[in-house]
């Protein structure tokens, strides 16, 4: 039987290398968000939960005593296992599990950092109370994500053309759902800032090697849907367009 998590692996086993130098990934302001509170609160085991091509930790790792890179999938693990390397990164240990079961101790992280990983989550509720077991008291939880829509016209044309290129996609949440996921697992909500995210159609799909029959499919929604959607996406002539992100911040009393 085909689960959730192991469609994930199979999606993303050979495409390390993609997301290694994928700019979407590698770049945003974010990360400048992300160094300062670390540096403020001195923040210095942490955990990169879905860490993918490892570009939060690459981030990060200098101003960590620790930070563990963990993915569900081995690939993703093992590539920034050796990038972390290169970079003279000793203290960045990779490890493999899911983010619904996490294989640490209570209290064991000042910090976790998910970053384009939570629209994968089999389960996000279990996995906001494994973060809130696992973290340390007082300790920051930080997400960035694809934001999804409370409108459903929005909010369909989205989660349809996610799931076309990619199977494994699960869900972009909405900043409602984020607020019930926070109060669910007992956090207190930081901060909430949205982003703008510009994503070129053309890598969007190479990056996923998503198959040409499911690219004509986007297309057609893309063009088929009302002005609305389009202007609201900005999707332009060749398919590119832009989705909202949200920046997250929660505490853990």
């Amino acid at each position: 039987m085909k689960t959730q998590h192991k469609l994930n692996q199979e999606q993303y086993q050979d495409k390390s290398e993609a997301y290694l130098h994928s700019s979407v990934h590698a770049e945003g302001q974010e990360f400048g968000k992300m160094r300062m509170l670390i540096q403020q609160h001195k923040l210095k085991n942490i955990l990169d939960l879905g860490c993918g091509g490892g570009h939060v930790t690459y981030q990060i790792a200098a101003y960590a005593d620790q930070v563990i890179a963990y993915d569900l999938t081995p690939e993703m693990v093992k590539l920034v296992q050796q990038q972390s390397k290169q970079k003279n990164f000793s203290h960045v240990i990779g490890q493999v599990g899911s983010a619904e079961q996490l294989a640490f101790d209570a209290a064991t992280f000042d910090c976790i950092i998910s970053r384009y990983s939570a629209h994968h989550w089999q389960n996000v509720g279990q996995a906001m109370l494994e973060m809130n077991r696992v973290l340390k008291q007082h300790g920051k939880i930080i997400i960035f994500d694809i934001l999804g829509h409370s409108n459903p016209v929005f909010d369909s044309f989205l989660q349809s053309i996610e799931m076309i290129r990619d199977p494994s996609h699960v869900r972009d949440y909405s900043l409602q759902e984020w607020t019930h996921f926070a109060e669910y697992a007992g956090f207190r909500i930081e901060t909430i800032e949205k982003q703008h995210v510009a994503l070129n159609f053309q890598h969007w799909v190479q990056r996923m090697q998503t198959p040409i029959e499911a690219i004509n499919t986007i297309r057609y929604l893309q063009q088929a849907v009302s002005d609305e959607v389009r202007k609201y996406y900005q999707i332009q002539d060749d398919g590119s367009f832009t989705s909202e992100a949200l920046y997250l911040v929660l505490s853990k009393n």
